[in-house]
């Protein structure tokens, strides 16, 4: 095997990986839905924090967690860290509140909503399948909310969709790299958690300490379920094309639809027109996508 084709195993393991622990992760926030979703979340960043922080100190890289202070790097992961955490409060209320659909629909509209974002924000031209892939993805979401009414899951679906878009878009103008940047959020934000966590402590409603040891260290745990998934992602990414690495991306919310059914979340006809629409829309996207690296590749000189 050669070390290209040896890179590129590792790549596509480490992605499957990645994807795979995002896919089953509504099962462990199920383990735990009886703590509060906003407690959850705050749990998450304080231990992410922690684990991050032992991940960087037996790295050495608390360089360049300096050099990613810079004011605009800081100001760009502020912005990013605001939307980080309504992705990561909406995901972890709709997956505690029987709504895994609305997170699956979320992840499969995000590719869509990185179109429009690369339109608007970056001026970038859409071929003739973009156009018809969104076209067709919001015709989904209009049945979906004409026939299952605009409830909170739809709206859920959105809020997960357009954060994470603009999270991913904040992050990749941000110079700070995938460790780095996720340990600048969660300081970001643990001041927010800690004290949200002590109020909740001192009125006695804290779910941490209220149903055993074993949730708590299910809680606790939060903190390797945030950052291992990523830190595969970005050994993924090193080694494989950005194509590749998005037909994986799919694993995820399909393992999502498949939990959500099986816990017997109603999937009605408004949900299979708006899925179909929407699968129809990525396999234009993927196509076009595959035949635009296609033509790339032919036309390289030998």
């Amino acid at each position: 095997m050669s070390d290209a084709q040896a890179r590129t195993r590792a790549g596509l393991l480490l992605g499957v990986g990645a994807y795979l622990t995002w896919g089953v992760m509504p099962l462990y926030f199920r383990l735990i839905a009886r703590v509060p979703a906003v407690e959850i979340v705050a749990h998450r960043v304080l231990w992410s924090l922690l684990f991050l922080a032992a991940l960087i100190a037996l790295r050495r890289g608390w360089a360049s967690i300096r050099s990613a202070l810079a004011w605009r790097s800081l100001a760009i992961l502020a912005g990013s860290t605001v939307l980080l955490s309504i992705n990561w409060l909406v995901f972890t209320y709709a997956v505690t509140h029987d709504h895994v659909l609305a997170a699956s629909l979320g992840y499969y509209l995000n590719p869509l909503v990185n179109i429009l974002l690369g339109v608007a924000l970056l001026k970038e031209r859409l071929s003739r399948p973009q156009i018809a892939a969104t076209a067709l993805a919001a015709a989904g979401v209009a049945i979906l909310a004409f026939g299952a009414g605009a409830g909170p899951g739809l709206w859920m679906s959105l809020a997960l969709a357009v954060s994470f878009a603009s999270y991913g878009f904040l992050r990749k103008i941000a110079p700070a790299g995938a460790l780095e940047g996720l340990a600048i959020e969660t300081m970001l934000m643990a001041p927010f958690a800690l004290a949200w966590i002590g109020w909740m402590e001192a009125a006695g409603t804290a779910g941490f300490t209220a149903f055993g040891p074993s949730v708590a260290f299910l809680v606790a745990f939060g903190g390797a379920v945030t950052a291992i998934p990523l830190l595969l992602f970005t050994g993924a990414a090193r080694r494989l094309p950005y194509s590749t690495l998005g037909f994986l991306q799919y694993i995820a919310p399909t393992l999502q639809l498949l939990i959500g059914v099986f816990y017997g979340e109603p999937l009605t006809p408004a949900h299979l027109a708006c899925f179909g629409a929407i699968w129809t829309a990525l396999a234009l996207v993927a196509i076009d996508g595959w035949r635009t690296h296609r033509r790339a590749r032919i036309a390289e000189p030998l």
